[in-house]
């Protein structure tokens, strides 16, 4: 890392712990873009990354999409082009050197107008590939992405220079080695957008039945043609990819109300109490009634944010 580079992200760490002075996440002032800050090695958490640009500061995360494993740092970025269920965990960080990240929603229209006023090249024959990637951070988005942060100190500036700013951030992921993937979402009829239609659809009807014909049909694909895609983009099919979103919802569900597991299994989509307590203890390693209480005891002890949504 050099010199110049190691002062910048020097300069992004110390304002994201200005505004995020404890463990936690944080909204800022700028729509779109949120922070967080941990103390410790954390235990893997169950969360859904959605359409965005993940940038740590100091420490290092690691994430899993199935079987593909992500470890990034200060030296990389993450982009996740679709919305995905994923494991994260923090395994560096201290309470002398707290783990420190930002994330920037995007949006596919924001993408799309960066695309329209620029000569980047887009391939409309692209096929879809894994809804997230890693690539090296480079200096000219690590200057873009610190100027936006550092428009928190002169609020007044935010609605003018925030949207030009964040347009810049965009173009220069777009230019980066995996950028053609970000690109695919704001192409129309791209299979890539068509199976974010797909994703879309079962994450706002994640608990009733689907069949995959009706899946197929949003999409505007065979059948075969969305398992393929769906698989190559988020490495699951799509029953597999509802059951995480189910289970992960009826988790935070079981920690939030007092309703039994029973009616919880019911509610996120469950025709079986069994089967739900089957599939909820493969995921998460304990029993509903048994994951719920060891997660309270972690909450009281050791006064974690358990299960809190993963921004980056």
């Amino acid at each position: 890392m050099s010199n110049q580079t190691y002062k910048w992200q020097s300069d992004l760490a110390k304002h994201i712990e200005r505004y995020s002075e404890r463990d936690g996440n944080y909204t800022t002032a700028i729509p779109s873009l949120f922070f967080t800050r941990i103390s410790n090695v954390t235990e893997p958490k169950h969360g859904v990354y959605n359409t965005s640009l993940c940038v740590i500061a100091q420490g290092t995360k690691e994430a899993l999409l199935g079987q593909d494993r992500y470890i990034y740092n200060p030296a990389d970025y993450l982009v996740a082009s679709v919305d995905l269920p994923v494991i994260a965990q923090v395994i560096e960080a201290s309470p002398e050197t707290p783990y420190l990240a930002l994330k920037l929603e995007i949006q596919s229209n924001e993408i799309l107008e960066v695309l329209r006023e620029t000569q980047i090249g887009v391939n409309k024959k692209e096929g879809a590939k894994r809804g997230i990637y890693i690539s090296r951070m480079k200096q000219p988005l690590l200057n873009a992405i610190t100027r936006l942060v550092h428009l928190l100190d002169t609020p007044e500036d935010i609605p003018v220079l925030a949207p030009l700013i964040k347009k810049e951030i965009i173009y220069r992921v777009l230019q980066g080695e995996h950028g053609e993937r970000l690109k695919q979402i704001a192409i129309e009829g791209s299979s890539t957008q068509q199976i974010n239609n797909v994703i879309k659809h079962i994450m706002q009807n994640y608990e009733k039945p689907f069949r995959i014909e009706e899946l197929a049909e949003i999409a505007n694909m065979s059948v075969s043609s969305l398992y393929r895609y769906f698989t190559e983009v988020t490495t699951m099919s799509p029953i597999q990819f509802q059951k995480q979103l189910r289970l992960q919802e009826a988790r935070g569900l079981l920690l939030s109300e007092s309703a039994n597991a029973a009616d919880i299994a019911f509610q996120v989509g469950y025709e079986s109490p069994s089967q739900f307590s089957r599939e909820y203890s493969r995921m998460f390693g304990r029993p509903p009634r048994e994951d719920i209480k060891h997660l309270g005891k972690e909450l009281l002890t050791n006064d974690k944010h358990v299960d809190e949504p993963l921004h980056s």
